[in-house]
């Protein structure tokens, strides 16, 4: 029978992506390995590979379509295309020709447990009825693949009607279909809903203008931003940091690595800084949940790095133990994979904490919107030269501005200010990341 290949979820979160491009055609035979199609998700673009050999019957999804939910059917196998499900058209075909064994009389079955619900009036509950089971029972008559199957999937065996011989479940009357993707919509609000006010609808006939369809990865920071603005209470802190120590050590360093080819860049050197301040302020490396705080044990930044048509957030895990030009080789190649659309899900997915630099872009200050399901995300402004007073005496000096933006639900104030001045020392004494 046609196997049927669903939009894959390639990462937690996915939801939708776009089909990129097919690199097989209908009627085309495949092996096991080949890659059959590239999917776009909102950070990457990802392969999908055949799990076994077959021949292509149909594409029911064209190239370039995008917002494919996740489970939607998209092409059509031979049955050798699922490796599982042609054991299980084997399996079948063995059953159908395979009488079961006559079942021998049997002492009556001990009683099972029954739930804890009133039955219903009777004089006497009948002997044959018995209770509702949660799990396949070891008494229904079916082959050792469909109950591994049931007992996975959490199907009822009882519920299902066999088709092999004496009435066995057998694969084939399992529904193997996937269950639908999860519903993108937000559960029902318990507090009292704000009315809306209806804007007027605005037309500008006489303007001239192109129309632009928002790709994937710009539908899903639309949507994440927005939820994380709605429903996070940010609170947010701004110190001004010195920068002329952390320049010159700076200096330093890449004339010594210059012989190795590698260069620290100032952004190498503010990941390591929030990694090291995170360590000394625990109680902002965390991340809320409705019932419960998550404490991490260590400091996995993600450093936002823009990319043609958005924003992706590639992961430096457990930057406090890294050294600096550790951190400058990694971050070069996650961000240029980044730039490529190359990034695995284990790339940019998950995260303690993020680091927004716009600071190449010359902007002053900033907030950055925090990054759910983190706790916090450190916003960096530009180096510039300022007027400040040292030991009662006016001096040039390059300042910075740095703003943390805080779930206020997780981290109080005094531990964000905690964290901004030991993120400040941790920069004016640069020797300390060392």
């Amino acid at each position: 029978m046609p196997i049927e290949l669903r939009m894959p979820a390639l990462s937690p979160t996915m939801e939708e992506g776009t089909l990129a491009r097919w690199l097989v055609k209908e009627g085309d035979e495949v092996a096991a390995g080949d890659v059959i199609a590239e999917i776009e998700t909102d950070k990457a673009t990802m392969e999908v590979e055949a799990e076994s050999g077959g021949r292509v019957l149909r594409l029911f999804v064209s190239e370039g379509t995008d917002a494919v939910q996740v489970g939607t059917v998209i092409a059509s196998f031979t049955a050798e295309i699922g490796a599982m499900l042609d054991a299980c058209d084997e399996e079948a075909e063995r059953d159908a020709k395979t009488p079961a064994p006559a079942p021998e009389p049997a002492p009556e079955p001990e009683p099972e447990p029954v739930e804890a619900t009133a039955p219903p009036p009777s004089p006497e509950p009948p002997a044959s009825a018995p209770p509702p089971l949660s799990h396949p029972a070891p008494s229904v008559p079916a082959s050792p693949l469909s109950r591994r199957l049931a007992t996975a999937l959490d199907i009822d065996l009882t519920r299902i009607s066999g088709s092999g011989a004496n009435g066995r479940v057998i694969v084939a009357d399992l529904p193997l279909e996937r269950r639908p993707p999860m519903s993108t919509s937000l559960p029902p609000s318990t507090t009292p809903a704000v009315p809306a006010i209806a804007a007027p609808t605005v037309t500008l006939p006489n303007v001239p203008h192109d129309t632009e369809r928002l790709s994937s990865m710009r539908k899903v920071i639309a949507r994440r931003l927005t939820e994380a603005k709605q429903s996070i209470p940010h609170i947010y802190l701004t110190v001004d940091i010195r920068l002329d120590p952390l320049i010159a050590l700076r200096a330093e360093l890449n004339d010594a690595l210059m012989s190795k080819g590698e260069k620290v860049s100032v952004n190498d050197m503010m990941i390591r800084a929030l990694a090291l301040a995170l360590r000394e302020v625990p109680s902002c490396n965390v991340s809320y949940e409705e019932d419960r705080l998550l404490r991490f044990v260590r400091s996995d930044i993600a450093v936002a790095v823009s990319v043609p048509g958005g924003l992706v957030t590639p992961i430096v895990v457990d930057a406090a133990a890294k050294s600096l030009s550790a951190i400058a080789r990694e971050m070069k190649g996650l961000a240029d994979r980044a730039r490529d659309g190359l990034l695995q899900p284990q790339e940019y997915q998950g995260g303690t904490a993020s680091l927004s630099n716009m600071g190449m872009y010359g902007i002053k200050q900033f907030a950055s919107i925090i990054n759910p399901p983190q706790a916090m995300i450190m916003a960096i402004g530009a180096a510039e030269r300022r007027v400040i007073v040292i030991d009662d005496e006016l001096v040039g000096a390059t300042m910075m501005s740095a703003t943390g933006s805080f779930d206020h639900r997780a981290i109080d104030g005094s531990d964000g200010a905690e964290l901004m001045r030991a993120f400040k020392n941790i920069i004016e004494t640069p020797l300390s990341m060392l």
